[in-house]
């Protein structure tokens, strides 16, 4: 396959400049993952919740659930998935995890990706500023690379992780108005400020590198967020001196998606003005399809807020899995749902109930559902196969 761009390089490896973005409860594990480090790009298996994807699983954590026994369950799932990827990939490429720091579990889920062989951590959701101390003596086997929204965060995580003698091995730069799942910035109308424009971060992040003597040491930067579109990947690479870029959705709804095929014919099949900016269970900026649940929900949510109040009952599922939930904990001003919950129903395509997380821009094939292959080529040449 032709490639237009300069590789993505990470410890010594020439990578195409495709990353693929964790996406969760089971959107993207070993089947996505795999399918794109075989295209020689990173792949990324979302660590949370995996379970769903093992019906064995899955079956055993409905017996006396317990918080301990649903972080057994799920290492053994991330294992399973790691495993599956590593062995599908055919060694091209990279298998990273994503793991979320306002997941209570994201210590044991970053030392079972250590352990199962993932090539690489994502982390993001809360700054990651003790990654290097989670993956420990495995450093020297793991990339790491922090997710972070604006040059603030980056140059707080830098200077904490140069204390313990540790770089990134690359950074992603994820912009919240345009990329899915729980976004950088501290409210809906955040989401918006002009300090998370990308060139406007590009710029200043390799002004700190100037400033901390960290220019020889050619830390990537990966775009995220709105990059599915040849002409915006160029104009990254080319002219705004990024290294790669980080796609989510688009990938989302390839054939080799994990989730089930109706979740792929939702989010194909969604217009621009179904995406929704609302506040999240864990009291963050979020962005979902208006579907049935969710349009229900944000008629409700003030009322819901108002009448908020900690109660560890209101935990559907028992299983305490974020450090922080508006339900649970009774946030005022985070959504009064389980998110576990609705995500689990979105990945078994119960498009009434579920709750979809979309970016923001078109996706470049439309309704069309193409392969990796495909949508890799259409990211580094621009070229579209007629269906």
């Amino acid at each position: 396959m032709q490639n237009l761009f300069n590789p993505l390089t990470i410890r010594g490896k020439n990578l195409i400049p495709i990353v693929q973005g964790g996406m969760g409860v089971g959107i993207s594990a070993s089947s996505l993952s795999s399918a794109v480090a075989r295209e020689n790009g990173i792949g990324t298996i979302a660590s949370v919740d995996l379970r769903h994807l093992h019906e064995d699983l899955l079956a055993d954590s409905k017996v006396n659930p317990s918080e301990e026994k649903y972080t057994r369950l799920n290492r053994i799932a991330l294992d399973r998935e790691i495993q599956a990827a590593k062995a599908q990939s055919e060694g091209r490429g990279m298998i990273a995890v994503n793991v979320m720091k306002a997941v209570k579990d994201h210590a044991a889920l970053v030392r079972q990706a250590c352990e199962s062989g993932a090539d690489a951590i994502v982390m993001g959701a809360g700054l990651p500023l003790d990654l290097p101390d989670l993956v420990g003596d495995y450093r020297k086997d793991v990339a790491l690379l922090p997710i972070l929204s604006e040059s603030r965060g980056v140059g707080i995580v830098l200077k904490r992780w140069l204390k313990k003698g540790v770089l990134p091995d690359a950074i992603v730069i994820e912009h919240p108005a345009h990329a899915a799942g729980h976004l950088g910035a501290s409210s809906v109308a955040g989401v918006n400020d002009e300090k998370f424009d990308f060139k406007r971060v590009l710029e200043e992040t390799f002004k700190l590198f100037k400033q901390l003597d960290l220019e020889r040491e050619k830390i990537p930067l990966i775009l995220a967020g709105g990059m599915a579109n040849f002409q915006k990947v160029s104009l990254a690479l080319r002219e705004w001196g990024a290294n790669a870029v980080q796609v989510g959705t688009a990938f989302a709804v390839t054939k080799e998606g994990d989730a089930h095929i109706n979740f792929k014919n939702t989010l194909a099949g969604v217009s621009l003005e179904q995406v929704v900016e609302f506040m999240s269970v864990a009291g963050l900026p979020a962005r979902g399809v208006a579907t049935r649940f969710l349009s229900s929900y944000m008629k409700r949510e003030e009322k819901l807020q108002a009448n908020a109040k900690a109660d560890q009952r209101r935990c559907t599922q028992g299983l305490n899995c974020l450090t922080s939930c508006g339900l649970r904990d009774g946030l005022p001003n985070a959504g009064q749902f389980c998110i576990d919950l609705k995500l689990a129903e979105a990945f078994r395509g119960e498009v009434d109930k579920g709750l979809f997380f979309r970016g923001k821009d078109p996706l470049p094939f439309g309704q069309s559902i193409k392969s990796v292959r495909e949508t890799v080529e259409y990211l580094l040449t621009g070229n579209i196969h007629a269906a």
